[in-house]
């Protein structure tokens, strides 16, 4: 029997190439987003338009899922948004953004899948950030709450498991609009963007199908014995010396 999936945040970038990459591997795939359905997402993939932050849209996205497809057997937990500021320039209203869609959303979604995937196996992957091991500059928000999802990653692994297996993914820089944001906030983005490239050892950004065959395999047999982790995916990024390579 195929496997049913929810992927919330699979309208664009990492979200939409994991949505891909486990129909690909003939997955039944329900995804999410805030907006309307993307035009160009296959008639295979479900849909449903919701905020994973409030806990009611959680349990439709679920609800949704079962009706179409059967009970979820993957989580992954990809809606993301980011707020480049910091700590005393964070309104309230960019902690309820962001805390709302990268804490609370991960924590809706898992609680509402954990029953049926108690009673019939499953396999979660919250996709954290390296920026929850090492603080991004002005991101403070972001940082905190991508250092929340790996932590509850562990909990939901210690606590659920053997049933279920969960695991983190912590990617680096993956050419995406959200990367592209970010880079923008430098004074130079282009000389930001060169030094940034130059520190990977891999030789390259990372892109968004990288993290999705992470995800894959994450949610296969051949991961059975992997649960409680923070996989980063970061092409040598922070294995590195801080230390500019071009000046030694």
């Amino acid at each position: 029997m195929a496997d049913v999936a929810i992927v919330t945040g699979g309208s664009r970038g990492i979200g939409r190439a994991i949505v891909d990459r486990l129909a690909a591997d003939g997955a039944r795939v329900m995804t999410c987003g805030r907006g309307p359905r993307p035009g160009d997402l296959p008639d295979a993939i479900g849909w449903m338009s919701g905020d994973v932050a409030r806990p009611e849209d959680a349990r439709q996205i679920l609800a949704a899922a079962q009706a179409a497809f059967g009970t979820p057997t993957i989580l992954v937990n990809n809606a993301g948004v980011q707020v480049e500021k910091t700590v005393a320039d964070s309104s309230d209203a960019d902690w309820e953004l962001v805390i709302g869609a990268n804490c609370r959303g991960v924590f809706n979604m898992t609680r509402a899948v954990l029953p049926g995937m108690q009673d019939a196996g499953g396999v979660i992957v919250n996709i954290g950030s390296i920026s929850g091991h090492v603080a991004d500059p002005s991101m403070a928000l972001y940082n905190a709450s991508k250092a929340f999802v790996h932590g509850l990653t562990r909990s939901i692994a210690v606590d659920h498991g053997p049933q279920v297996r969960c695991n983190a993914i912590s990617p680096g820089w993956i050419m995406t609009a959200m990367s592209d944001e970010a880079f923008a906030l430098a004074e130079n983005p282009t000389a930001a963007k060169a030094d940034a490239l130059a520190r990977h050892p891999a030789g390259r950004f990372g892109s968004p199908e990288d993290i999705a065959r992470a995800v894959a395999w994450l949610v296969s047999e051949e991961a059975r014995f992997i649960t409680g982790q923070c996989l980063t995916v970061d092409g040598g990024l922070t294995a590195a010396s801080p230390l500019n390579p071009g000046l030694f």
